[in-house]
């Protein structure tokens, strides 16, 4: 993320290196140093890491759809006269709220 966060605000970093925010080091292309701004650095990785927080719900939803076997849910449900398959998505969208 904070890699990320970096190449956001210096987009011409071609090098970015460290692991926590107060140690990275980044180069351009032709070998410069690039010099880090901390305040704008932390301001990015606080929004990159809100923006992925607000998504948890959108995550957690995928992980459980993806284990319905959903085709042959709705199979199953035209055959049958059901709402299993329905009933399934409403219970993750309920488990999962969006934000």
């Amino acid at each position: 993320m904070i890699h990320k966060a970096v190449r956001n605000i210096y987009p011409k970093a071609t090098t970015v290196a460290g692991d926590m925010v107060s140690d990275i080091t980044c180069r351009d292309a032709d070998g410069n140093s690039i010099t880090i701004d901390q305040a704008l650095l932390d301001t990015e990785v606080t929004r990159i890491q809100a923006e992925y927080d607000a998504q948890e719900y959108a995550r957690n939803r995928k992980a459980e759809y993806d284990a319905l076997n959903q085709l042959e849910m709705q199979y199953d449900d035209e055959e049958d006269g059901t709402t299993t398959w329905k009933d399934a998505i409403a219970a993750i969208k309920t488990k999962y709220p969006k934000g």
